[in-house]
């Protein structure tokens, strides 16, 4: 899909004529990079839009699309990243902009991934890099690029202060989980699993459901294949209470193997609880339904990536016939 303008991104170097923007989260990280930012959008040629509030860049991202913004730059961590694709999607505008990533966050996984390793390499790659054209998930029309998770690392993610990011980086995901399982109650659910027009159901208890799209949960925890329409999911069956949790946990996100893991692949998934309504967890920003319908979007996004992007991380690995992880 296009938007109104109905052009499409071009794959080389914006021309010169090229309206480019970029969206500065100021609060993101260590809140001191909006100097270096607006002496780099200066240089290239960036208008530039400052959030104020949690979502701010839904409307700023809006905006440059109904300002006809060719280049668009996310700048801030996974939030703001989600954030100005929420309004992307919003505008219907995904198909006509070149997007790229600046990262200032305290994780900065989605740039990770892409290969993005700093503010002038954010810049640089909108100008200069390859464009590749990525899957994005949808979440009751919610778009999501990294992982759409429920259960524990769901209410993990919420809980995680700060404070312990900033300390632990992405362990402090590990910390919180590991502090809280002990009074997790798991999830009563269905989860039904479309692939090639085949439909795979699982129903039981489960601590946690991975669903990732950019993001790979199972003995490989990573960068999953971002190019194949296809999502990689992981569902983590309850286990006994106590350190046994935990220790379960912490296995699982350390690539350790659990007897408790179910993993498949799917184009289409729904997912609805048998009891009370379910937090999720999209990009780390937390929605609550009852149930959740999810679609992959394939090729959906033109973005900037650096040298490092591998579109296929998970080639090597062995699969068996439900494209599962052996």
């Amino acid at each position: 899909m296009t938007r109104s303008s109905g052009h499409e991104p071009t794959d080389g170097p914006p021309g010169p004529d090229a309206k480019r923007r970029v969206i500065v989260n100021p609060n993101s990280g260590a809140g001191d990079h909006l100097p270096t930012v607006h002496r780099l959008a200066d240089h290239w040629g960036y208008s530039v839009a400052e959030t104020a509030a949690a979502g701010d860049a839904i409307d700023l991202a809006r905006e440059a699309a109904a300002d006809g913004v060719d280049v668009l730059a996310a700048c801030g961590g996974d939030g703001t990243v989600h954030e100005v694709l929420c309004g992307l999607v919003d505008a219907d505008a995904l198909g006509g902009v070149r997007f790229g990533v600046v990262p200032v966050g305290t994780a900065n996984i989605f740039a990770d991934d892409i290969g993005v390793r700093g503010i002038e390499h954010g810049f640089e790659l909108l100008e200069d890099g390859e464009v590749r054209r990525i899957d994005l998930g949808l979440a009751d029309g919610v778009p999501f690029v990294k992982s759409c998770i429920a259960g524990l690392t769901a209410d993990t993610s919420a809980a995680t202060t700060s404070d312990l990011k900033a300390r632990f980086g992405p362990l402090a995901f590990v910390i919180t989980g590991v502090q809280q399982a002990r009074e997790f109650d798991a999830l009563d659910i269905e989860v039904d699993a479309v692939t090639e027009g085949e439909t795979r159901t699982w129903s039981g208890e489960a601590l946690c459901v991975l669903v990732g799209n950019a993001r790979r949960f199972a003995k490989q925890f990573g960068q999953a294949n971002v190019e194949d329409g296809l999502f990689d999911v992981t569902l983590i069956e309850r286990m006994p209470a106590g350190e046994a949790v935990a220790e379960a946990i912490v296995q699982q996100l350390l690539r350790r193997d659990t007897e408790h893991v179910t993993q498949l692949r799917a184009e289409r998934l729904a997912i609805e609880s048998r009891s009370s309504a379910i937090d999720f967890s999209l990009d780390g920003e937390i929605y609550t339904r009852n149930r959740l319908d999810l679609r992959v979007r394939s090729e959906a996004l033109s973005v900037c990536v650096g040298t490092d992007y591998e579109p296929d991380p998970t080639m090597q690995a062995e699969k068996d016939s439900f494209g599962r992880y052996l």
